[in-house]
């Protein structure tokens, strides 16, 4: 059997069909085996019983030939689209879509997508059904491990949020998909972006409930297993995170050494909650590199001087001075700090460093600073004043020394007698 093609722009919302509804109806339940029971339905015009019946058919399209799949399903979406109940249809065909498609094992996701993404185009913006028809694509794009499909209609996310009217619960919801997507298919800083705004819908009186305190872990042990990520002020700031000190006491205290304490507080860390480090599943070598980098960034940004030592990197770093050069090289690929090696002087010289947490400390040390900038700059102001009145006074005795030659001159020429003179008028008179 075979019907009519149905071609849908659903960015124009356009089709270009040939047939009525009754026709096309017709056409639909033929292929689907089921005409005896919306043929009655057809002559007493009731299209939302006909459509009920012709969506929960569709079911078995998932294993009807796969050439054949998405002009049937673009017929079905055309019809359902007829009907001013049109939200009463689509999360059964969300829910038939999100199934397998036995028929096109290899296709089968693609195919469903496809569909998927033509009804939800199709929707109004502010329709509430399109948060379950992306739901629906979430799933499946799970399934498939095709993420790149989803990352630019990601940059919408808020936009639709805001249009779907969503509360924090579904909210937290759609969150939780993003992450699981985003990590299935190894997109790791994704899906932790995702878990953290996730956190944020909790509610203050939820923030020690047991959701929270899971999702809470989540994310803090992805922060602190990732090779690239060394900012832990966007997990210390959460209230949820904050909740974990009851809880959670090691991954507490483990949290707060990784933000703002170093190589030697971790080891002490370590070695007080080795057992508990091994059943957490927690990577020691990994952490143990992470807190060494972290380490030479504090160190490298409270330093007084633009200098600091190999010996000095040697001794926090807890490793050779030999192996300075090659740890000063990671934090510097990690953006930490910026600067150059001198081996001649066995210097590292700092460029720009970051703290990593700005607290009291971090207050002081930049009053300090000033402090030395301010002391520095007045003594350099001392200089320039000296050395300006200086020149004004060499200028000075300059412009006089000038001004004494001038009146000299001019009185050495007032005293001649010129040729010709008076004196030469009075013995031409005499004659």
């Amino acid at each position: 059997m075979s019907f009519v093609i149905v071609h849908i722009q659903p960015i124009m919302q356009y089709c270009f069909v040939e047939g009525n509804f009754a026709d096309l109806s017709r056409d639909l339940a033929e292929y689907l085996h089921i005409s005896t029971e919306i043929e009655p339905l057809l002559e007493a015009n009731t299209k939302d019983e006909v459509l009920k019946k012709l969506v929960t058919a569709s079911a078995a399209l998932n294993t009807y030939p796969e050439k054949e799949f998405t002009a049937a399903y673009n017929l079905l979406v055309y019809l359902v689209m007829q009907s001013p109940n049109v939200n009463m249809f689509l999360p059964r065909m969300c829910e038939h879509l999100s199934k397998p498609i036995t028929s096109a094992p290899l296709n089968g996701s693609g195919l469903a997508l496809n569909v998927l993404t033509t009804i939800f185009n199709l929707l109004q913006p502010d329709n509430d059904v399109r948060w379950n028809v992306f739901s629906a694509i979430l799933r499946l794009v799970k399934n498939s491990g095709n993420f790149e499909i989803l990352r630019p209609q990601l940059k919408k996310l808020d936009q639709w949020i805001e249009e779907w009217e969503l509360d924090e619960e579904d909210q937290r919801k759609l969150y939780g998909q993003l992450a699981d997507v985003a990590e299935d298919a190894g997109e790791q800083g994704e899906s932790y972006q995702f878990i953290l705004k996730a956190l944020r819908t909790f509610p203050a009186s939820e923030v020690s409930t047991k959701e929270a305190q899971d999702l809470s872990l989540r994310a803090l042990k992805a922060a602190l297993i990732s090779s690239t990520h060394f900012d832990f002020h966007d997990l210390t700031s959460l209230p949820t995170i904050q909740a974990l000190s009851d809880s959670h006491a090691e991954y507490s205290e483990l949290l707060e050494i990784f933000s703002e304490k170093e190589l030697e507080d971790y080891t002490d860390f370590r070695d007080e909650n080795e057992d508990w480090i091994e059943t957490e599943a927690l990577d020691n070598s990994a952490l143990h590199r992470k807190m060494r980098l972290l380490t030479l960034a504090s160190i490298a940004a409270s330093t007084n001087s633009k200098e600091l030592e190999y010996k000095r990197i040697a001794k926090a770093l807890q490793v050779p001075v030999e192996d300075v050069e090659m740890w000063v090289i990671d934090v510097i690929r990690a953006q930490l700090i910026e600067g150059k090696l001198s081996q001649q002087k066995q210097v590292f010289l700092i460029h720009r460093t970051t703290y990593r947490v700005f607290g009291e400390k971090q207050w002081r040390e930049v009053a300090t600073r000033l402090d030395t900038w301010r002391s520095s700059l007045r003594a350099v102001k001392e200089v320039i004043s000296r050395e300006r009145q200086q020149a004004e006074a060499q200028k000075e005795r300059e412009l006089h020394e000038a001004e004494r030659k001038i009146a000299g001159a001019s009185g050495m020429g007032a005293g001649r007698r010129a040729p010709g003179g008076r004196d030469n008028m009075i013995e031409m008179g005499t004659d």
